[in-house]
C-alpha cells in the first residue's frame, strides 16, 4: 500500500512574470496613478475648504452667543438694580409675586 504520490501540475502551476513588473515602468499606469493622485488632492482641498468654512461659522456663532449672553446679563443686572431701588421705597418683607389671573381646568 505504499504508493508514491505524484504531484500533478496543471496550467495554473506554470510560473510567469506577470504581476512582477514594476508599475512605473508601464507608462499608462504611471499616468493613471498621477491622475488619481491629482483627483484626490483636489478632493482633499475641497474638504479642507469646507472644514475651514465650518470652523469660521462656528467661531462666528460663539461670538454671537457671547454678545447675546452679555446683553442678557446686563438686562438682568439692570432689573435687579431697579427692583432693589423700588424695594427700598416699600415696606420690607413684602415681595410682589406673580399675578394669579387665569382659570383652572379640572379633568
Amino acid at each position: 500500500m505504499n504508493e508514491l504520490k505524484r504531484n500533478i501540475r496543471g496550467l495554473q502551476d506554470i510560473r510567469t512574470l506577470s504581476g512582477r513588473v514594476d508599475q512605473t515602468t508601464i507608462p499608462y499606469r504611471a499616468y493613471m496613478r498621477v491622475s488619481c493622485l491629482e483627483m484626490e488632492k483636489y478632493r482633499r482641498g475641497k474638504e479642507m475648504e469646507s472644514a475651514t468654512n465650518r470652523e469660521n461659522n462656528i467661531r462666528d456663532r460663539f461670538r454671537e452667543i457671547e454678545i447675546e449672553k452679555a446683553a442678557l446679563l446686563q438686562a438682568l443686572e439692570e432689573r435687579r438694580r431697579a427692583d432693589s431701588s423700588e424695594a427700598q421705597g416699600k415696606k420690607p418683607g413684602i415681595v410682589p409675586g406673580p399675578s394669579r389671573v387665569g382659570f383652572k381646568i379640572r379633568y
